[in-house]
């Protein structure tokens, strides 16, 4: 598994945004471009595809101790933050309503595979 794996795992399990890691970066002072963590997320055969060095996946990681448990000065809770980011993201959602403003009710829909 190279340091490019282990990079796009942490992004999706984390569900972070490019801004977000660029932000995570920036609090251990690693400056870094959106284009140029871009090239890192692409794949293997791509022409513009970059490997990530063990700088980078080294600096996220501590950025990310101090994004997800504060520091020594102010102190944050691991669960707070990720439920935080959470909730905002559940803010963002469509919700589906029918012309008269009510859900639709989807309890009546068969599904081809559920044994009856």
């Amino acid at each position: 598994m190279t340091n490019n794996d282990i990079l796009k795992k942490l992004r999706v399990a984390l569900m972070l945004r490019d801004n977000e890691i660029v932000d995570i970066l920036k609090l251990v002072d690693f400056k870094i471009s959106k284009s140029e963590l871009g090239a890192l997320f692409r794949k293997e055969d791509h022409p513009k595809y970059v490997e990530c060095g063990d700088q980078i996946l080294r600096n996220f990681l501590n950025g990310l101790v101090i994004h997800l448990r504060g520091t020594k000065e102010n102190p944050k809770i691991p669960k707070e933050v990720l439920y935080q980011k959470k909730g905002s993201q559940e803010k963002n959602r469509i919700n589906y309503k029918d012309k008269k403003g009510k859900t639709p009710d989807l309890s009546y829909v068969k599904y081809k595979n559920k044994k009856s």
